[in-house]
């Protein structure tokens, strides 16, 4: 199946790619009025040419579309412009009245934008640094290259795919992504992210009697706290602060063997 290009389409391959690689610059005129408004214009601007040229005040209007508000994060940007482009097409086949368009297009830019943010910026990239960060501790500098390059073909894959399949399916293909379970994909690479960072400390303290079980306790309870609610974290925080701040510390030094 051709995800790209269908014959009757104003919309060929040459406008698509301008389209996708666009979408790489939607934060590169962040406003604090309309924050990504402008760049992701810039990204659809293409496609609303071929769409509505030939009529000024319908391209103005569609212009108008993608000047409001918008915020997301970066990695949907092209899949929410392969499902907004395939929306205008309908606009502009006469098959979909533009007035619904304003409405599903900051229901769907925020929805992705919070489900963005949890899994990749919360999750994901999270996990893709500790890991990093493990390889180079311990020296292991081939592997650090390797995993960088990995991730970062595989999330142009990732935009790849997700621009394709919102171009060829529109609104429908949410249904595919909320089959893909992010938000519980997420919560699990947390608690990898705990076990990670907890490997991380354990390389860098120094050794010692007193050392070893001290950071390694600590290492356990990282781990662990990886998988509580914000608030249950917060509270054993302000527990172990204000237990350290009330331990004798001059005292309990002068017969600890560090």
């Amino acid at each position: 199946m051709n995800w790209f290009w269908r014959p009757k389409d104003k919309v060929n391959k040459r406008i698509l790619l301008r389209i996708f690689l666009r979408t790489y610059f939607v934060g590169a005129t962040f406003n604090t009025k309309g924050m990504q408004n402008v760049g992701f214009f810039h990204a659809m601007d293409p496609g609303l040419q071929a769409l509505f040229g030939h009529n000024p005040l319908a391209l103005k209007q569609a212009r108008a579309r993608y000047l409001k508000h918008y915020n997301s994060h970066p990695f949907w940007a092209p899949l929410l412009a392969g499902i907004f482009l395939s929306m205008e097409q309908k606009i502009a086949a006469g098959l979909l009245p533009a007035k619904v368009l304003p409405q599903l297009r900051l229901t769907t830019t925020y929805t992705l934008s919070a489900l963005g943010d949890s899994f990749f910026g919360g999750s994901f990239l999270v996990m893709w640094s500790l890991i990093a960060m493990n390889f180079a501790v311990l020296g292991w500098y081939w592997p650090l290259a390797l995993w960088i390059v990995f991730c970062f073909l595989a999330l142009q894959l990732f935009r790849i795919y997700t621009f394709a399949r919102g171009y060829a399916q529109g609104l429908s293909f949410l249904q595919q992504l909320k089959s893909w379970d992010l938000i519980n994909w997420g919560q699990r690479i947390k608690m990898v992210n705990g076990v990670l960072l907890a490997l991380f400390f354990v390389h860098i303290v120094p050794q010692g009697f007193f050392y070893l079980p001290l950071w390694a306790t600590t290492a356990c309870l990282l781990a662990l706290a990886s998988s509580w609610r914000t608030m249950d974290r917060l509270v054993i925080f302000i527990i172990l602060g204000l237990a350290g701040l009330a331990v004798p510390w001059d005292m309990l030094c002068k017969w600890l063997p560090i």
